[in-house]
Order: structure tokens, then C-alpha cells, then sequence
């Protein structure tokens, strides 16, 4: 049994958003109810990415949204957030191609590439006429990046890249990768090793670039996963961003994509509150009263309530922060970590309000707690960004 969505705005922060940003709200908000709701169980249940999705959401503007020119939407990053808050009601998965293709392979090259490279990608990326993945994370590194093995040898006019990324989202489906590689001959294995690392345009279809899938996920299966292998993959020298040097490169890359999803897990949140609260209402047990009647399931949506209001508040200033240019990586990770956690305790707690039904695809809970379990993980799991805000309350690295 499908409920339709009805909206969550229990502080009146609606007062809060201009015309437009609730223009833009509406418009992802009609795109998921339309599109991606009716669609996304079966997908969900088949591992399948909905790409027949792709040319709407490139017709409305949502890749790169909040990128000047080259065919971007030039929102503002409230506007953004709030355009992932809607993809991720109706999943993490769709939500996480969204990311990507915007925070972590247009944003790239809108940064640190060449005019030649902006030119030839960002108005292709931005239609959907082209999807890219972004090759950071190792096998063997997650958490410490700056451990890659990946490396680039320069040959003069070219480069010949040799490694192993892994968790890459939308490699099977990608025309272009942005590769994060160490440069041979520059410490790459020394103390100053992460300064060594560099970015690269890779088109996929390169020889000696190969992608795998990975199979058996139970978490953002609507989302493409893949292994890349590169084996001796010669590139261009004009390949290379010329702007990106260090680790500070791709972390800044992430910092777009976190802010992203300290958004998408709202409306994660949301769908698990709505489906729990309008459950509880119908659902009659002992008495022939609703289970929304009873104080223990109250509490828990009233914990619910409170932690979404809370979360909308924090990504809402940040959000201004950073479209003021006065964010920084300690605000996003302080929202990151909260949100994802929240967004995974209501899903659990939803999870107890409908009881056996919870665990059905009949309904939208169980799908997004086991994405959320992913997305708790990504882009700096947890822990991780609990010692980002413990660096920057101490002064100490803890990692």
C-alpha cells in the first residue's frame, strides 16, 4: 500500500525559502512523485539504474544545478540542496547518480580543467548526453585517499595511468572518468606523497580500461556500483586538470558531494516520518483504536519530527553559508554525519511503527534504510567526520 507524500514542515520553514527555491523544490518534488516513485520498487527489486530518467532530469536542469554557464541550471546551493532532498524521498541510489555526475565530475572540471576540457564536457554532462564516474576510492584505501596506489607515469605528451579503484558509482554507465592518480618521480611514496597526486580526464572506451559490476548489494541497488581497472591506459597530456594538485584536490570535490547528501538524507527522513505517520493513523490494534493513538508510538514520531526539523535547520544555514562563501569543511561534515545518522534512526524507527509490514517493498522503509546504511558509509563514513569535527574543535589529528 502506497501513501502519497505530504509534505513535512513542522517549524514554517517554508517562510524561510525565496520564490524560487521553492520553485525548484516543487519541480524535483513533481519529477520524483511522477517519475521515479512509480518506478523505483521494481527497480530497486531488479538492480537496475532507471537511465530512461537521464534526458528528463538534464531537460530541468539538475546536473551541475549549481554551476554557472556551459548549460548549467546556475542555482544557488540552497536551491540544489533542496532539489537532493527530493531525489533522495525517492532514493539514495538516484540521488547518489545525481551527486556524482554534479559534485564529483562536472564540479572537477568546472575547477580545476582546462577551457578545452570545460568546453568539450560540462554542456554534454549537463544534458545527460554524457554520465561520468569519479575514481578515487582504492581497494585497499577508503578512508585514507592518500594511500592510492594508482599511478601516472608522464611520458612527456602523454601520460600512462596503472590501477585499481573501487565503490565507483556509475562506472558501467560512464562515457568519462575523473581519475585521481599519484605521479611517479614526485615522491609519490614518500612523506610528501599526497602532494603528488594529480586528476585526469579518462574517456572509458580508452584501451586498457576495463569496469566490472558488483554484484550482490542489498544497499543502493537502483544505483550502478563498479570496480576500474587500469592497465597501462595511455592519455593525452591534455587530459591531466591543470588546476588540481595534492589530496586537497578531490577532497574539495567531496565536500560538494557531502553537502549534497546532508540534504538528500532529509528527504530520506521525510519519507520514512510520512509512511510511519499516515500508517499509524489507519493501522488499528487493542481496542480498535489507530496505533497512532498510543504514547509509545507518538514518542516516536514526535522524535521523528523533531529530528528532521533540526536537520532541515542545520542544512538550510549551511547552506547559506555556502552561498555566501563563509562554509567550511568542519560545517559540511558537522552536517553530513548528523543527518545520515538521523535519516537512519527514523528509518528504524519507522521500521517499528509498521511492524512486519516494514520489512515489504510494499512500502519505502526497509529500501532506504538499507541505502542509508551505504550512505552513512560514503563520502567519509561516520567516524571519519567525527574526527574532522574533533581536528577542528582540538587542533589535533586524531587520524
Amino acid at each position: 500500500m502506497a501513501f502519497k507524500f505530504q509534505g513535512f514542515d513542522l517549524l514554517h520553514l517554508d517562510s524561510s525559502f525565496t520564490e524560487d527555491e521553492l520553485l525548484v523544490r516543487r519541480t524535483a518534488r513533481d519529477f520524483v512523485e511522477d517519475n521515479l516513485i512509480p518506478i523505483i520498487e521494481e527497480c530497486f527489486r531488479e538492480g537496475r539504474f532507471p537511465r530512461e530518467l537521464v534526458p528528463i532530469m538534464g531537460e530541468l536542469g539538475f546536473f551541475g544545478a549549481n554551476l554557472e554557464g556551459y548549460g548549467c541550471a546556475g542555482m544557488s546551493n540552497v536551491e540544489y540542496g533542496l532539489v537532493m532532498q527530493e531525489l533522495e524521498r525517492g532514493d539514495s541510489g538516484f540521488r547518489s547518480f545525481v551527486s556524482v555526475q554534479s559534485a564529483l565530475v562536472m564540479y572537477p572540471i568546472y575547477t580545476f580543467g582546462s577551457d578545452e576540457q570545460k568546453d568539450t564536457w560540462l554542456p554534454a554532462l549537463a544534458t545527460g548526453k554524457k554520465l561520468g564516474c569519479f575514481g578515487l576510492t582504492e581497494p585497499g584505501f577508503g578512508s585514507n585517499p592518500g594511500g592510492m596506489t594508482t599511478r601516472a607515469r608522464n611520458l612527456g605528451d602523454e601520460y600512462i595511468l596503472n590501477g585499481e579503484k573501487m565503490w565507483i558509482t556509475s562506472g558501467t554507465i560512464s562515457d568519462v572518468a575523473v581519475i585521481w592518480a599519484k605521479l611517479e618521480g614526485e615522491n609519490a611514496d614518500g612523506p610528501a606523497g599526497n602532494e603528488s597526486i594529480r586528476g585526469f580526464l579518462v574517456e572509458t572506451d580508452r584501451p586498457g580500461f576495463s569496469v566490472s559490476e558488483i554484484h550482490g548489494k542489498w544497499s543502493l541497488r537502483a544505483s550502478s556500483t563498479s570496480g576500474l581497472t587500469l592497465q597501462d591506459v595511455h592519455v593525452p597530456a591534455a587530459s591531466m586538470f591543470p588546476g588540481a594538485k595534492g589530496l586537497k584536490s578531490p577532497l574539495m570535490c567531496l565536500n560538494q558531494a557531502r553537502y549534497g547528501i546532508s540534504w538528500g538524507a532529509i528527504g530520506a527522513a521525510m519519507s520514512c516520518y510520512d509512511t510511519a505517520l499516515q500508517y499509524a493513523k489507519i493501522r488499528k490494534q487493542f481496542r480498535d483504536q489507530p496505533i497512532a493513538s498510543h504514547q509509545l508510538i507518538q514518542e516516536k514520531l514526535a522524535w521523528m519530527a523533531s529530528e528532521i526539523s533540526k536537520a532541515q535547520l542545520l542544512s538550510l544555514h549551511v547552506g547559506r553559508l555556502k552561498d555566501a562563501g563563509t562554509v567550511g569543511h568542519q560545517h559540511i561534515s558537522l552536517a553530513k554525519r548528523n543527518n545520515v545518522w538521523m535519516a537512519l534512526e527514523c528509518a528504524r524507527l519507522a521500521r517499528d511503527i509498521l511492524g512486519a509490514n516494514g520489512v515489504t517493498d510494499d512500502y519505502p522503509i526497509m529500501r532506504h534504510m538499507m541505502n542509508l546504511e551505504s550512505v552513512k558509509t560514503y563520502e567519509g563514513t561516520h567516524d571519519i567526520h567525527t574526527l574532522i569535527l574533533g581536528q577542528h574543535l582540538t587542533g589535533i589529528a586524531a587520524y
